[in-house]
């Protein structure tokens, strides 16, 4: 189940965390002011580092448990495209467009994009995100704030009302561990307080002192530019995929990664480092791994959480984004995990008939 939160926070809580810093804005003052002071309170002093520390567990799994490390190697070789983050998109009678899979994180070694992504990007005509509505937090607070039921829980309830008196005891005092009491939090969703807690401490600050991730960057680089900026999903779209999922899935998952504590910090980094040396196939093999130690569940709400929340936003993305591909001169960055497999955005655009090679270094 912590390879759920993992993956959350790769494809959506980067994104999300940004929107709720917007959205508590808008709730009681008293509220807000609270959870603004704790998230601005976390490891400050860090808050400009590249790395958030950690260690990478794929390089130690390397030397400490070569077998297992063997397999999942070649888990991750049987996964198709899932080498690169970065691919050419051609079509006869078009200017070609590119593709840059991105960890919505504000690590500034992601930031920094792999060799020739910059020139792409300064060539397209188009910018194309996940969700324009990124560049704008007040007018995404209002979006999100116009379904309220989506983030909160309605009806007085709070998260205590779904949990037995055991588990109440376990998230409060992984929360407490993280400085945010449970009673500032308890009528948000539990994915919604996931968003804070599945990242290390010092992306939670820089993105509480108003640091862009890759994806956030790229837009207001566009419209700086005067490219035309585009998003292939709303962001309210985005919440009601997780907000489908059952409560008690969700639950169980916030749960389990509060108990893995500083492991999160050692995930984020082999996370990183995966992705930056362009190995986004070995990911979700890394994540599983991981989370088996501390998993309580079966794989049935994982199914269910990855249709919905990844191969299923595949198709949205790939749908709307073949029409502003089909006029060329495109940059499109979406999340690195929406790339690979056979119902990745890779897969389904060449279905309808593009041609997408990489153009990583390493391919």
């Amino acid at each position: 189940m912590n390879r759920l939160i993992r993956s959350i926070r790769f494809s959506i809580a980067g994104r999300l965390t940004d929107n709720v810093l917007a959205l508590i804005a808008t709730l009681h003052v008293l509220f807000a002011m609270s959870l603004i002071a704790t998230l601005l309170s976390i490891s400050p002093a860090r808050a400009q580092d590249a790395s958030c520390g950690g260690k990478n567990l794929i390089a130690e799994m390397k030397t400490s448990d070569p077998a297992k490390f063997a397999a999942l190697e070649k888990e991750a070789a049987a996964i198709p495209n899932g080498k690169g983050t970065f691919w050419k998109i051609e079509k006869a009678g078009i200017a070609p467009s590119y593709l840059l899979g991105t960890m919505h994180v504000t690590d500034p070694r992601v930031l920094a994009m792999p060799a020739g992504a910059t020139q792409a990007y300064d060539a397209a005509k188009t910018v194309v995100v996940e969700s324009d509505e990124i560049v704008d937090d007040r007018k995404a607070a209002a979006a999100i704030m116009m379904q309220p039921g989506l983030t909160m829980f309605a009806d007085g309830k709070t998260i205590n009302d779904f949990l037995k008196p055991e588990e109440i005891e376990k998230l409060s005092a992984g929360l407490k561990a993280r400085g945010i009491p449970l009673t500032l939090v308890a009528k948000m969703k539990p994915w919604m307080i996931a968003s804070f807690v599945a990242l290390p401490a010092c992306e939670m600050s820089r993105k509480a002192a108003g640091a862009a991730f890759l994806d956030k960057k790229l837009a207001e680089d566009a419209l700086k530019q005067g490219k035309s900026l585009k998003g292939l999903e709303t962001l309210v779209e985005q919440l009601q995929a997780m907000d489908a999922l059952p409560v008690q899935f969700h639950l169980e998952a916030l749960i389990e990664t509060l108990a893995l504590g500083d492991t999160i910090t050692d995930v984020m980094e082999t996370t990183t480092e995966l992705y930056l040396s362009g190995d986004t196939g070995l990911i979700m093999p890394m994540m599983k791994a991981v989370s088996e130690e501390t998993s309580t569940t079966d794989d049935a709400g994982y199914a269910d959480f990855e249709q919905r929340i990844i191969t299923d936003r595949n198709k949205t993305m790939a749908t709307r984004a073949k029409p502003m591909l089909d006029g060329g001169a495109v940059f499109m960055a979406i999340g690195a995990l929406h790339l690979p497999g056979d119902e990745g955005v890779i897969a389904l655009l060449r279905k309808d008939g593009f041609t997408v090679t990489s153009m990583s270094a390493a391919n």
